[in-house]
């Protein structure tokens, strides 16, 4: 079977697997094509399969990355089911219904994430999570988060249940952007915390529900997944 591959070229390409819409890609980003769920290494939750190729969030905290680590570009067509059964607090006690993309994720305590929050407060929201030395999350918790100030950004409103929505997130040297359904929200320069450690690009909810079909570059859609312990992440 031939993997569809999206290239980008600035232009609205059109997508048809299963779950319709187009992609804006920019000019310097590189091509995404599928990521099937073999090539996702699930930390903590669990991810099941639709038949139209999607996959499938039901638990209340889902942690996933890729199989290797390439250029740092994702890309998350999802459907929004609504809150999930159970509900998980962060360490911290609050509790927020989020979806969102990571980048750089070395590990639980070093990664760079894209989260768009849709409650308490509905909101695109940038962080670097950095803890030099510390890799596992027993001994990071929720320590090291700066929240990272845009140059420019929109305001983001939360997904309706039932709406099919687009989250993408790409960065090109120290620049951040991220999209929502083809739009700049979120673009800003990240310090050098950053990029103290390299990763996989991945995804994380936390008490929502979802279908979600997931592109990344050729590159980071290789390789097989060995879980670490104590690979979790708050």
């Amino acid at each position: 079977m031939m993997m569809a591959r999206f290239p980008a070229a600035g232009v609205w390409l059109a997508l048809s697997m299963g779950f319709g819409g187009s992609t804006p890609v920019h000019a310097d980003s590189p091509e995404l094509v599928p990521v099937p769920a073999s090539r996702l290494c699930v930390t903590e939750g669990a991810l099941g399969s639709l038949p139209d190729a999607r996959l499938s969030i039901e638990a209340a905290k889902l942690r996933a990355v890729l199989a290797a680590t390439g250029p740092q570009a994702i890309e998350a067509r999802f459907t929004y089911l609504g809150p999930t059964a159970e509900i998980a607090p962060l360490r911290s006690g609050a509790v927020r219904r989020q979806f969102g993309l990571k980048l750089r994720a070395a590990d639980g305590c070093n990664l760079i994430y894209a989260m768009w929050r849709f409650a308490p407060e509905p909101a695109l929201v940038v962080s670097v999570k950095s803890n030099p030395g510390v890799h596992t999350s027993r001994a990071c918790g929720n320590a090291g988060y700066v929240t990272v100030s845009p140059r420019r950004a929109s305001p983001v409103a939360a997904p309706d249940i039932g709406t099919t929505r687009r989250l993408t997130a790409t960065l090109d040297g120290a620049t951040l952007r991220v999209l929502i359904d083809g739009s700049l929200v979120w673009e800003g320069e990240l310090g050098p915390e950053a990029f103290a450690v390299d990763g996989p690009v991945g995804l994380r909810s936390d008490n929502v529900r979802l279908a979600v079909a997931l592109l990344a570059p050729p590159d980071t859609t290789a390789g097989s997944c060995a879980k670490p312990n104590d690979a979790g992440e708050d």
